[in-house]
């Protein structure tokens, strides 16, 4: 008996639809942020120093200004990727938020990077092919 004519789905396909869902929430990410989860990769930093090392990491094309960079980092603590952690002792007169990648998160951006890579190699293959480029 099929259980869609029932109207319902058998056991465990909302559970495999989640997870393909996640999967594929992370192929494809926009640079701001891929670039964001990148600059977390190896610790936690506050709002202005993510924005700075985004920067730098994508060569200047990618530049968060406020309202991006902090619209952005809601995301990602939305979808579970990024997480606000409490600030190291500094001046009082400074409130600095701090963000670091959550295990989702990381997963994210090396499913990213992954991604990433092949499309690199399928390139450098194709462009090879048609051209002799190495």
């Amino acid at each position: 008996m099929n259980p869609y004519k029932l109207g319902r789905e058998p056991a465990g396909a909302k559970a495999r639809e989640s997870a393909g869902l996640k999967a594929r929430e992370a192929a494809g990410l926009k640079a701001r942020l891929y670039y964001l989860l990148l600059a977390l990769a190896d610790g936690a930093r506050h709002g202005l120093a993510i924005a700075r090392d985004v920067q730098q990491l994508s060569d200047g094309t990618v530049r968060l200004w406020p309202a991006t960079l902090y619209g952005t980092l809601d995301e990602l603590v939305e979808r579970g990727w990024i997480e606000e952690v409490d600030a190291p002792l500094v001046d009082d007169s400074e409130r600095k938020r701090f963000y670091q990648l959550t295990s989702a998160g990381r997963h994210a951006l090396v499913a990213e990077t992954e991604r990433l890579a092949a499309v690199v190699k399928v390139a450098r293959a194709r462009l090879k092919r048609a051209r002799g480029i190495s």
